[in-house]
């Protein structure tokens, strides 16, 4: 599982490396964005073969005719830039809440890459704009509805484009910071009218002045190249893949040190066991447990003990994380491939690259295409989302282990509290983890729905985006209640043997939750000590300090 670095070396686009490390030093860090000389010479000849379609005259969909159900309305030379303008106009036709700063700032670089493919036809100022935007924190107010992730994210990508012909609003971020400065966490929806600090929200002309920038007047194919591709569903994914492996390896660490306080085994993390059944996901997870249990007094304390086995949500810690694990290398996969993909229709092509029935002239052919059906996207979207499902109800299993009077270990008070029945000690954090749970279970599955639109000339949509904000929606969930295990694992082990030593990995974690969480000595409002407990997954701080003890990285 990838993890970003901290330099601030800047990220340079060529159409064909963008990591998802790279989506998120760019989104949460402010890494710096710069494009490929080589990929700049592709733009310029994508830009020159539509030059030469506009001066055949020949009728050529996203050039000089209409969209949709209007493609067989032909629109005169005259009037081909009109066409491009009035085409963002009409498409920033979004709802809902705003896109986050980090959202944002994935949507526009996810769509600069994919346009320095040189696939596109756009200008390489368009490009140089959106660049400039990126790297002087001019970031375009998006709402986030709208997409159906065919023809691609059309609503969210026409509103981040308004501001490059000088419409549309954007908030300035002076001074924003650099890559060294550390990650930001990921983000929260912003209330209605409500403004982070130091932002300044300006129309889109003079959101660009601030910048140094003239507004543009989009020529032939650009308005259509801007808005027609997959970058809001990519963008949201390359985001959730980066959470979710931080929240699996939080799993992970909370499974082991509930293994450990529970008197567990972790003779099912053995690697025999592993390798007659050699899935991935399920050896990576059962290696994790098996490292940070290394050396526990607790875990050798009852070695020999009459129990046989553990509650599946303990033996079979490897094979339900392992299985979230191959779900979420699957998308990953999916969103490597798409984060390099000309995703936006019609593409331009050299005329012998292509069928020679194609729509062009005799040197270069736009060809019409349905590379921004999201459709790749979204289907493993909602597996993952239905995996960490299931990531969230074993968790919420082993916490009910360790609160459970009717299920927990003889050393362990009810609801881990020293005075049951005067305190009810993490008794609702449970109920918490429960409600979320059920809130993950509710999300279903966007992809499996379709709407026809235009005029049944879209008849069939992917509703990626959808699918991809549940999933940025369930993640926040599941690392919820990833964080209710840590605080009952952290708060289980004041109940241990006070000369039982925990393990190196172990004692990592534990003391990573009290740097955040004092002891539960009586009962008091837990709904920071959750958020606390949380931070320490989304901000990464947990990996750190497992790193730390284990002298490397989780998987």
């Amino acid at each position: 599982m990838g993890e970003p670095g901290t330099d601030a070396d800047a990220v340079v686009l060529d159409g064909e490396s963008l990591t998802v490390e790279e989506v998120v030093a760019v989104a949460r860090r402010g890494a710096p964005v710069a494009v490929d000389e080589e990929a700049r010479e592709a733009v310029r000849e994508s830009r020159a073969r539509v030059e030469e379609i506009v001066e055949s005259d020949e009728a050529v969909y996203g050039v000089n005719t209409g969209f949709g159900e209007l493609v067989d309305v032909r629109i005169p030379r005259e009037r081909i830039n009109e066409l491009q303008q009035n085409l963002l106009r009409s498409h920033a036709a979004g709802a809902g809440r705003e896109l986050s700063t980090e959202e944002v700032r994935a949507l526009a670089l996810t769509r600069v890459n994919a346009l320095a493919k040189g696939y596109s036809g756009v200008r390489e100022v368009v490009v140089d704009h959106l660049v400039t935007m990126l790297n002087e924190g001019i970031h375009p107010v998006v709402k986030s509805r709208g997409s159906l992730g065919a023809s691609g994210d059309l609503a969210p990508l026409a509103h981040l484009s308004l501001v490059l012909i000088g419409e549309g609003e954007a908030d300035v971020e002076r001074g924003l910071k650099s890559a060294s400065d550390g990650e930001r966490p990921p983000g929260r929806d912003l209330d209605e009218g409500e403004r982070r600090d130091g932002v300044e929200r300006l129309p889109g002309n003079e959101a660009l002045a601030a910048a140094g920038l003239e507004p543009l007047a989009l020529a032939a194919k650009e308005g259509l190249a801007l808005i027609n591709g997959t970058q809001l569903t990519v963008g949201l994914a390359a985001l959730a893949v980066h959470d979710v492996e931080r929240a699996l390896r939080a799993a992970d660490a909370a499974g082991a040190l509930t293994t450990e306080v529970t008197m567990g085994t972790t003779a099912a993390c053995d690697p025999a066991i592993q390798a007659v059944r050699p899935h991935a996901g399920q050896a990576a997870s059962a290696r994790n447990v098996k490292r940070l249990t290394e050396g526990s007094e607790i875990v050798e304390s009852h070695r020999n003990c009459d129990r046989v086995q553990d509650a599946y949500s303990i033996r079979c810690l490897p094979q339900v994380h392992g299985a979230v694990r191959d779900a979420v290398a699957h998308l990953r996969e999916a969103v490597a491939v798409e984060l390099n993909s000309a995703t936006d229709n019609p593409l331009v092509f050299p005329r012998e690259d292509v069928d020679p029935r194609a729509s062009g002239t005799e040197t270069a052919a736009v060809v019409s295409g349905g590379n921004f059906h999201g459709a790749p996207l979204a289907f493993r979207l909602d597996y993952v989302a239905g995996a960490l499902t299931d990531l969230a109800a074993v968790a919420e299993r082993r916490v009910d282990r360790m609160l459970n009077p009717n299920l927990q270990e003889p050393h362990l008070p009810p609801f881990l509290t020293a005075e049951g029945g005067l305190r009810s000690g993490y008794m609702i954090p449970q109920y918490t983890a429960a409600a979320l749970l059920a809130e993950c279970r509710s999300e279903g599955r966007p992809s499996t729905d379709n709407t026809p639109v235009s005029g049944g000339q879209e008849d069939h949509v992917s509703m990626s985006a959808t699918s991809a904000f549940a999933v940025r929606r369930v993640v926040e969930r599941v690392r919820t209640v990833v964080a209710v295990e840590l605080l009952c694992a952290a708060q289980a082990a004041e109940f241990v043997d006070p000369a039982l030593s925990h393990a190196p990995g172990t004692r990592a974690i534990y003391d990573a939750v009290r740097e955040v969480v004092p002891a539960l000595d009586e009962d008091r409002p837990s709904h920071r000590d959750i958020e606390a407990v949380a931070a320490l997954v989304s901000s990464g701080a947990l990996d750190r300090r497992s790193r730390a003890a284990l002298g490397e990285a989780l998987e």
